[in-house]
């Protein structure tokens, strides 16, 4: 700090202020300067002395606190004679401060812990805290805190200790972790029914559980077992006992799922388990729905952990049929909470038996997925009194979705037809409440593109009864009815007749301000699926397309219907596609026309990007067949709106967002007609440049990237290509260049190096043989120490993909030309390029860039071996090591761009 080491008082005062000033900004001050004496070398003295005064609660939180962040963080502060004083001055803070407060107890424990795990000189820490205060019953509780924070905190990513020190931490504690059981048993037996203490015990106890230390044979006669079981089935436990008991079963549990390895320990855990059934019965009566909640968790804890056992041997010892039972009596469980539980575990069943495949298995587990489901559409129901349409985004309706991808997860067990037929036969056969019939087709939707269209009566009687629905049914129904139909799209497809009432009925759905997002998106699918047929009512989807604003639709379902038409006007006869397509643009057109006339009138700026994400999903999805030599049907009608697109990008060439979706829509409108948009390559490439020099939006390196896709093989194309590169360069490394360029600015780093990939892959000698080249290479390699994962793995595609033109022998006449060129840049760069890569991988980049550099340094020995091996720092002795006190280098200074092109 500033100043010097601040005084005492000083400190105190300030910390008052963060918790007592009631003005914000005081608060704020207070916070600031804390903040920096917790980073400064003074924090530790500070802090000790506070501790030692315990004027109050505040200071010697913020004491404690700080004591915990600087072991975590700046350990390496502190020379290794100074560790022993530090560990006896904490554990004399703490058995002082024990009877203050429970969360300075856990600060000064965490403080402890982390420090036992970092000084490699204190040896048996577990045994001598235990050989110090077990002795004490009123050192007990903090005691025991101690050895619950210390195993959570061997996997912290806040300690920096390496792999070999974790090992040997783990190993030790192993060797002790009997004598920290036999000091919990004690404990229990010594405080008897001690509520408070027995949560820390359990707590504790599951701690060690999830390390993964415990001797399981030991433990599978152990009374804390017993003691865990007793509370759980004592119907007046506490709902913090009860919570803590059944947080430690669950960890033993998760601990022994290598069931084979643990039998004796996993089947005192199984049996004790099949004990709570009653219990569980007992907190349902009650209706105490934390307890249930809990059971819920251990039951599912149970069939998790023996579920290859399950599967393996049904019915037999571990494998025993009744752990299934126990979550289906949960499942039947009125609140919907309690079955979600259990979802991963069944999701986890489905996915074993698919890949058995055994009809003998499947047909065991038959009646309980078969119960299970019954369930799950009871849970699905609305309430009675519930009013509109179903809600997708609360709690409950995201329950529904999950119950949907469990249905399909789970289907082949029972039978895709004979689920479906049976639901249909609950309608059909009976008179049901609409929250009932609403429920049972939400679960009909989710299994129906599951059921074999062909030749399905019972599908096409479904279809036909539902679209014949009356209008006063309830909104809810309605509305999952649309959905339904929406999923039986293959049945439409193999049965036409079918088209006109579903459309007839979806348009009716579209009519009505609740169910037109619904009906647009049926429509949707259908379009997607029943391309052909749909053909023949392609002007009807024209007359939706062109009135899209006068239904109530989101922005999602607009853009779908959109693409649904696309989809068909795609199948039309070529000859009609240009008009079509001319009169589906025609709104979107006219609309932006429109406003650009209103902005160059009263100089207001509108939003022209719902229209631009129109063009775009139409020219994205009218891909018709055209074959060689014909002109595609699409080209004349883009030619006639490139004019409106210019004028938007110019109009609106400030505003990144805007020209990022005109980009889009002129990328997809390229890719829609492919080398028939040649004749906009001048007028746009001039455009994009123009713009770019006053703007530098990264999206139009992104669309260069998708031209020199298109044309880059063209002869006639490629030098204007280049020169487009250029100049779209030089802005780009000034961009670049600026202090801290790079971190500043990936995704113009990412299309970037996209641009300059796709000229390696389209016409790797124009790029080769230009001025720019060099710069590029330059540019990549300080973007190599970019931690930014897309900018990163762009740079490494476009370094390893360059190298590879001049390994990969492709027989084209220009290889060896190539293979020149690529030496000679690597002869200029490629020490620096290697150096540069070995850093990064030690100081800068996360661990799944790795792969993409490896990849890089492969092409580099496959191209020359030898020079490679004299560019390695392992060949020129490098030989510098990162000791405790010395501070990483920064990446940042490798990660700075000086480049000054031609």
């Amino acid at each position: 700090m500033e100043g010097g080491k601040p005084n005492l008082t000083l400190v105190y005062q300030a910390v008052q202020a963060l918790y007592h000033d009631p003005d914000p900004a005081g608060k704020e001050r207070a916070s600031v300067w804390l903040g920096e004496l917790q980073r400064s070398m003074y924090a530790w003295e500070i802090s000790d002395q506070l501790l030692q005064l315990k004027q109050d609660v505040e200071s010697c939180y913020f004491a404690a606190q700080t004591m915990k962040m600087k072991i975590q963080t700046s350990f390496f502060e502190l020379p290794p004679e100074t560790h022993n004083a530090l560990r006896d001055s904490l554990l004399t803070h703490i058995q002082n401060l024990k009877d203050l407060s429970p969360i300075i107890v856990t600060q000064l424990a965490l403080a402890i812990a982390d420090l036992a795990l970092q000084m490699a000189s204190w040896k048996g820490c577990v045994h001598t805290l235990i050989e110090k205060y077990n002795s004490d019953v009123s050192s007990m509780p903090f005691l025991v805190e101690i050895l619950t924070v210390l195993p959570e905190e061997v996997h912290s990513r806040s300690l920096r200790i390496g792999a070999n020190r974790r090992t040997e931490i783990i190993e030790d504690l192993a060797f002790y972790s009997s004598t920290v059981v036999t000091l919990l048993t004690s404990c229990v037996e010594k405080t008897g029914n001690d509520e408070k203490m027995l949560i820390k015990v359990f707590r504790c106890l599951g701690s060690w559980f999830n390390l993964g230390v415990l001797d399981s044979n030991f433990m599978a006669s152990n009374q804390l077992l017993m003691v865990l079981f007793q509370v759980l089935q004592r119907d007046e436990t506490s709902t913090n006992l009860h919570e803590a008991a059944s947080d430690c079963v669950c960890s033993a549990l998760y601990a022994i799922e290598n069931v084979d390895h643990h039998m004796a320990l996993a089947v005192q855990l199984f049996q004790g388990v099949l004990t709570l059934e009653t219990a569980y019965h007992m907190a349902v009566a009650r209706e105490d729905l934390d307890k249930v909640l809990n059971y819920c968790r251990i039951f599912t804890e149970l069939c998790e952990t023996f579920l290859e056992t399950t599967v393996r041997s049904p019915g037999q010892g571990t494998g025993d049929l009744r752990t299934l039972e126990l979550l289906l009596i949960c499942a039947g469980h009125p609140q919907y909470e309690v079955v979600e539980i259990s979802f991963n575990f069944w999701y986890r069943l489905g996915e074993h038996l698919y890949k058995i495949n055994d009809v003998t298995l499947n047909t065991i587990f038959r009646p309980y997925i078969q119960r299970l489901l019954h369930c799950l559409a009871r849970h699905c129901q609305l309430d009675p009194d519930h009013e509109g349409i179903p809600e997708d985004t609360d709690d409950f309706g995201e329950f529904r979705m999950r119950v949907s991808d469990l249905v399909k997860d789970v289907i082949f067990l029972v039978g895709s037809m004979e689920c479906f037929s049976q639901l249909y036969s609950t309608l059909k056969d009976g008179s049901p409440p609409w929250e009932v019939t609403e429920a049972v087709l939400f679960i009909m939707a989710a299994i129906a593109k599951s059921v074999d269209p062909e030749n399905n009566p019972t599908l096409c009687e479904v279809l036909q009864q539902v679209v014949l629905l009356p209008e006063n049914v309830h909104m809810a129904v309605r509305y999952t009815s649309i959905e339904l139909v929406g999923e039986m799209s293959e049945v439409m497809d193999r049965n036409p007749r079918f088209l006109d009432p579903v459309l007839s009925y979806l348009m009716k759905g579209l009519r009505e301000k609740s169910l037109a997002s619904a009906a647009a998106k049926a429509i949707h699918n259908i379009c997607s699926v029943c391309r052909d047929h749909m053909a023949q009512h392609f002007h009807g989807l024209l007359d939706i397309a062109r009135s899209l604003d006068s239904f109530a639709l989101s922005s999602e379902a607009a853009i779908g219907l959109l693409k649904g038409t696309a989809l068909v006007l795609a199948r039309l006869p070529l000859e009609k596609i240009a008009e079509c397509l001319s009169d589906l643009c025609a709104v979107q057109v006219l609309a932006l026309k429109k406003l650009l006339a209103e902005d160059s009138t009263n100089g207001k700026s509108a939003d022209p990007t719902v229209w631009l994400d129109r063009l775009a999903v139409i020219f994205r999805h009218t891909n018709p067949i055209v074959e060689n030599g014909q002109t595609h049907p699409c080209q004349k009608v883009i030619q006639e709106i490139w004019p409106v697109l210019s004028n938007t990008l110019n109009t609106y060439q400030a505003d990144n967002r805007i020209v990022e979706r005109c980009c889009r829509c002129l990328r997809f409108a390229v890719r829609c007609v492919g080398k028939g948009s040649a004749s906009l390559l001048q007028p746009l490439v001039t455009q994009m440049v123009s713009v770019y020099q006053l703007y530098p939006h990264s999206c139009f390196l992104y669309l260069g990237s998708i031209l020199v896709d298109e044309y880059g093989m063209e002869e006639g194309c490629r030098q204007g290509l280049l020169d487009m590169l250029q100049a779209l360069c030089m802005p780009t490394f000034q961009l670049l260049e600026q202090p801290n360029g790079l971190r500043n600015h990936p995704d113009t780093v990412d299309d970037l190096f996209r641009l300059a990939t796709r000229f390696v892959q389209r016409s790797p000698l124009t790029l080769l043989s230009s001025s720019i080249i060099v710069h590029v290479i330059q540019c990549a390699i300080a973007a190599t120490s970019l931690d930014h994962r897309d900018a990163n793995c762009s740079v490494m595609k476009f370094v390893r993909d360059l190298i590879h033109t001049g390994v990969a022998n492709d027989h084209e006449d220009d290889f060896e030309v190539r293979k020149q060129l690529i030496g000679q840049a690597l002869e200029q760069h490629g020490q620096q390029l290697v150096t540069q890569l070995m850093h990064s991988c030690c100081f800068c980049l996360p661990p799944y860039t790795l792969p993409d550099v490896a990849e890089v340094l492969w092409e580099l020995m496959m191209f020359d071996r030898p020079t490679f091996c004299r560019w390695s720092p392992v060949q020129r002795s490098v030989n510098r090591s990162v000791g405790p006190s010395e501070s990483l280098p920064d990446c940042s200074d490798s990660c700075t761009l000086h480049i000054t092109p031609g």
